[in-house]
């Protein structure tokens, strides 16, 4: 026989004593005060316009403009791809339940969320090291670039960079699916945070922790490696460059990837630390928002300003609408 419990907005069916399946989560978000909720609503739909406009730009700058057809700004065209669905893996949700005065959030789309965030999370950290790679090639090697850098392996690494993503996806997302969850089903964030989901189940969570730390460890600290390699061997290239305004030009070619890779692991880490010192505490929620909202928010306008090419290739583009209307 099914019982159903009610708690607060969401369902919890229980089968048996020791068997639950849970049909809605609660996002808790940041308060439950409507003038904050609404501020919070003007602010993150603010945001999350910036970011996808900002972002679309780039990518449409990028394809429209013949000088911009080389492989850093392909890849950065694909980060800009990458950055709008991450955002709106999260954002749009959010912005929905405060409009409807809700917190709920349905278990498929939960674990939709979940799915697609660690996708794109992993996608962000695996383009960062090809773009890393690309100026490692650039500065290291600038006499064979265009021959290492084909568009063959251009196509192959950003195929790749998909393909890990998903896979690793899978492999942390699969074993979600076993867990039975408890009474409390009161998410203290704004979505899905994976870690947060976990600590609701009243079942084993010892694989998915295990599975966790070995994903993170393959597409997060391994890439991480990789980038601190082409820099310490970009850092010995550019010092043994003579002239002042040839080191000069050596590091203008990759200081905007290296302020969005500061920016990314450094938000990045901030939560994890956070939230070892402070479970749950609203500085985890606040670094939270940095790497999920304000990272991807600041990319075009990191690539933007610190890029003459970028620059001109937006005023082109801008020029152009103008003048069709």
């Amino acid at each position: 026989m099914m019982l159903c419990l009610f708690h607060g907005r969401g369902f919890i069916h229980m089968e048996s004593a020791n068997e639950t399946r849970v049909s809605e989560f609660l996002l808790l978000g940041f308060s439950a005060k409507l003038e904050i909720q609404l501020i919070l609503f003007g602010l993150f739909l603010s945001m999350y316009l910036v970011t996808f406009t900002g972002n679309l730009l780039i990518i449409l700058a990028v394809s429209s403009d013949s000088h911009l057809h080389t492989p850093m700004y392909f890849f950065l065209s694909n980060l800009s791809f990458v950055d709008i669905c991450f955002t709106s893996t999260t954002i749009p949700k959010m912005l929905v339940n405060i409009q409807m005065q809700s917190r709920s959030i349905l278990y498929e789309t939960c674990l939709t969320q979940i799915f697609f965030f660690i996708v794109f999370g992993c996608l962000d950290n695996l383009l960062l090291t090809v773009m890393a790679y690309d100026r490692f090639v650039a500065i290291c090697h600038p006499l064979n670039y265009m021959v290492i850098m084909n568009t063959q392996l251009c196509g192959l690494l950003v195929l790749g960079s998909w393909c890990l993503s998903v896979m690793g996806s899978l492999i942390e997302f699969l074993p979600v699916l076993r867990l039975s969850f408890c009474k409390c089903i009161e998410i203290p964030h704004f979505f899905c945070d994976p870690p947060e989901v976990l600590k609701l189940a009243c079942s084993d969570t010892l694989i998915n922790n295990i599975v966790v730390y070995l994903v993170t460890g393959f597409l997060a600290l391994i890439p991480f490696t990789g980038i601190l390699f082409s820099y310490s061997q970009i850092a010995f290239s550019i010092l043994k460059i003579s002239s002042a305004g040839g080191k000069y030009k050596a590091f203008s070619t990759c200081g905007s990837h290296l302020s969005v890779v500061s920016l990314f692991y450094g938000t990045g880490f901030g939560v994890y630390l956070s939230s070892a010192a402070t479970p749950s505490s609203r500085t985890n929620l606040m670094a939270s928002v940095m790497y999920t909202v304000v990272t991807p928010m600041l990319n075009p306008f990191i690539y933007s300003l610190r890029n003459r090419d970028i620059k001109g290739a937006l005023g082109r583009l801008l020029r152009r609408a103008a003048a069709s209307h």
